[in-house]
């Protein structure tokens, strides 16, 4: 990942309230174009689910502003950036000009997450790139949605090199038939692509007006100072942390093809005001599609970080500069050609963030929490309607974040990955041939805390027609960690419930303790069938013990944990017939357990 010199000095040249202006620019500029891009998308999974990010870049393609979207693509799109610009050349970017590219090598993720890139020039000059990268429902492959779950990335949908898309404004019509020869839901392509060109507009006009105002020279100088005065304050973040070294694993449950978990490592080295972050000790190269690009494990990492620095900052190439990622070759988090990444944000991703949350917690264990469900648990089903017509239809049922060490964790929130919103069950329903029986709570699927994580889901979802549906999650052998004493969360587990109402689990155990691979693809469903999730909660944060009998009385009462829990996790004895806390009881089990 290239940077440019570090230079924390911000300097005089700016006034202050120059320097504000420019700042609520470039994050307006950012802003706008998520407003266009989700208000102008086609697809669901854009305009509802807002599984997008944007950002402008400076002419070296720095960063100077992100919206609040999918935070593992917002780090992971400079590396798109940069190998467009390098591929196509500079001296072959011109006005008008939008460059595409989806290949996970180059500085992808997995391929259905499509970056757009736009020169922005003023007066001949070139001032920046926006880019807007989104997840397309679908780009082909064995799978819908590329879920083939397959050992090769050829089998996860159409990979494209760095190409122009638009040149000097017209649109590329060749490009754009093989793109929409290659997907399953072609209505939506050009709606989607109109959208992207539309935030990338609006980003120029944004800088454009900004320098017609301020001139080219002020706002090339506030781009520099507010990375410097990022970078400062993540700089003075990180002096806070005890110097040290922190080490902390994870693992996936399979890649797919291996009964064995697979692992990763990280060590976290804080010296001053940088941290390296080391993955030697990682697993190699996986042949099932878990693998992660260098971008996307880069992006994780840094993301991971953040929550715990200065979240305040404004979000830039500051951000990054202090902090340092090291990844060994031949491991799966640094994936090469032709190791498939389908699962590689979804899943990976989310592990990468629990592990350093883990040794994070072993730096500053008054302020890390317990792990998020950590994992996406996307699925992709196409569906047939009764009439005949297909389509494909995704969501992502959400899980718990961590309790924290001031109190409980969040419940049925989309993993930090992400920053999506579920799929509302109206959209769904007018769209596509399904109808949502179940999205609510699902009880004792929180770690256990003194601040409990926050609570998983039952999530269920009937065909009317036939239906394949793949799938990618984990967590289906051990729940989620917990922090400072907290418990792990429950497992994860998908079923397909028959038309005749019997059960059967297709990822993760079974009521006999046996266990089945949730790296699901083309499963199929018959019309009245139902798909049933049930995501983890979060990990607790603090022994249990020291939860008051008052919230594990009020946690029974509202369903959250169950009687037997309180009593074996929490040391509460309850009376189920008047439903309050045998003191007497609580008393003595608590001594016992303690």
């Amino acid at each position: 990942m290239s940077k440019q010199p570090v230079n924390t000095d911000i300097g005089n040249d700016i006034d202050p309230i120059t320097f504000e202006v420019m700042r609520s620019i470039f994050e307006y500029a950012s802003d706008r174009m998520a407003t266009v891009l989700q208000r102008s998308s086609f697809s669901p999974i854009l305009a509802d689910m807002l599984d997008f990010s944007n950002a402008i870049y400076d002419a070296d393609l720095q960063l100077i502003s992100q919206a609040a979207n999918c935070p593992v693509h917002l780090a992971a799109m400079k590396f798109s950036a940069e190998e467009a610009v390098k591929s196509i050349g500079r001296e072959n970017v011109h006005e008008g000009d939008v460059m595409v590219v989806n290949d996970p090598y180059r500085g992808g993720t997995h391929i259905n997450d499509i970056s757009f890139i736009k020169p922005i020039f003023y007066k001949q000059e070139l001032i920046g790139y926006g880019v807007s990268r989104g997840h397309w429902m679908d780009l082909g492959g064995g799978g819908a949605g590329g879920q083939a779950f397959s050992t090769h990335i050829a089998a996860e949908g159409l990979r494209l090199p760095p190409l122009k898309i638009y040149s000097a404004g017209r649109v590329n019509e060749d490009l754009l038939a093989i793109i929409m020869n290659n997907s399953r839901t072609p209505h939506f392509i050009k709606g989607d692509l109109q959208a992207h060109l539309g935030a990338l507009l609006g980003a120029e006009q944004e800088l454009q007006k900004a320098c017609d105002r301020y001139g080219v020279d002020i706002v090339k100088k506030a781009m520099k100072k507010i990375q410097a005065y990022t970078e400062k304050m993540i700089r003075e973040s990180i002096r806070k942390i005890p110097n040290g070294i922190y080490e902390a694993e994870d693992y996936a449950d399979t890649d797919g093809f291996s009964k064995e978990r697979v692992k990763l490592k990280v060590t976290l080295t804080i010296k001053d005001t940088s941290i390296k972050v080391d993955f030697a000790g990682t697993d190699p190269i996986c042949q099932g599609a878990i693998n992660s690009p260098r971008a996307n494990t880069i992006s994780a990492a840094l993301y991971s970080l953040q929550f715990f620095l200065a979240p305040d900052a404004p979000q830039n190439q500051g951000m990054f500069n202090p902090i340092e990622v090291v990844l060994p070759e031949g491991c799966w988090l640094n994936a090469q050609w032709p190791a498939p990444t389908i699962a590689c944000t979804t899943l990976t991703s989310s592990k990468i963030t629990s592990a350093i949350w883990q040794a994070l917690a072993k730096a500053i264990p008054d302020k890390v929490t317990g792990s998020t469900c950590s994992e996406c648990n996307w699925f992709v089903a196409s569906c047939t309607s009764p009439d005949g017509k297909t389509d494909v239809f995704s969501d992502l049922p959400a899980g718990g974040w961590g309790g924290t060490p001031y109190a409980d964790g969040m419940s049925v929130t989309m993993d930090p990955l992400g920053n999506c919103m579920n799929m509302p069950a109206e959209t769904a329903e007018l769209f596509f041939p399904i109808a949502y029986e179940a999205f609510e709570f699902r009880s004792d699927s929180a770690g256990a805390g003194r601040h409990r994580g926050g609570l998983g889901a039952n999530f269920k979802v009937r065909f009317l027609g036939g239906g394949e549906l793949g799938m990618e999650t984990s967590r289906t052998i051990e729940g989620s960690p917990g922090a400072a004493g907290g418990l792990p969360s429950a497992v994860q587990r998908a079923s397909h419930i028959h038309a005749d109402g019997a059960v059967e689990v297709i990822g993760g155990i079974h009521t006999d303790g046996s266990w089945t691979n949730p790296l699901l693809s083309s499963h199929r469903f018959k019309a009245g069938d139902v798909f049933m999730f049930e995501s983890t909660g979060g990990g607790g944060w603090g022994n249990p013990l020291n939860r008051s009998e008052g919230e594990v009385l009020e946690d029974v009462l509202d369903e959250y944990i169950s009687i037997d829990s309180a009593k074996k996790y929490y040391g509460v004895a309850i009376d189920p017939k008047t439903m309050t806390v045998d003191e007497a009881g609580t008393a003595k089990l608590r001594t016992l357990t303690k």
